[in-house]
């Protein structure tokens, strides 16, 4: 994935491939957009190479990590406005932000609820996908005629 352009509501969807990956991130890392706009959201549903418009997050808690990065979108968009044409963030800027980390029992409180709605989330996108690649494999071969689908009188 190279940037916002392959993002989608929660999870990138696959436009570009290659075969020397350079940056990778794994499945359920959060992938932020750091280069025009920065502060956009998505969650890697794969092991995946990043470019240079990605930065990778990942926690042991995957929910919790995903929910405090949106709770810096404020912040983050704030880089937007910086520099000379194009916002961008930077690792240094990244790791400087502040935040307030709740104790271990209050993440895993979280984590416990939020790891069940998330589940969810995924396998809904994930037949979402899979009905749009049939659609996308259906569709022309019934306009194109090559599939019939009147009934047959028995």
């Amino acid at each position: 994935y190279q940037g916002r352009g392959e993002f989608g509501w929660r999870y990138p969807s696959n436009r570009l491939y290659t075969t020397q990956p350079k940056r990778m991130a794994k499945q359920g890392d959060v992938l932020l957009s750091v280069r025009a706009p920065v502060g956009d959201i998505n969650v890697a549903n794969e092991d995946c190479c990043i470019g240079r418009g990605l930065a990778a997050i990942n926690c042991e808690y995957t929910s919790f990590i995903l929910y405090l990065m949106q709770s810096l979108k404020t912040q983050l968009e704030s880089y937007n406005g910086e520099g000379t044409v194009f916002g961008c963030i930077n690792k240094d800027d990244l790791h400087g932000i502040k935040i307030i980390i709740p104790s271990k029992e209050v993440v895993v409180k979280f984590e416990n609820v939020c790891t069940i709605i998330d589940s969810i989330i995924s396998n809904y996108s994930q037949q979402s996908r899979s009905l749009a690649t049939i659609r996308n494999t259906l569709l022309p071969k019934l306009m194109g005629g090559e599939i019939d689908v009147q009934q047959k009188e028995r």
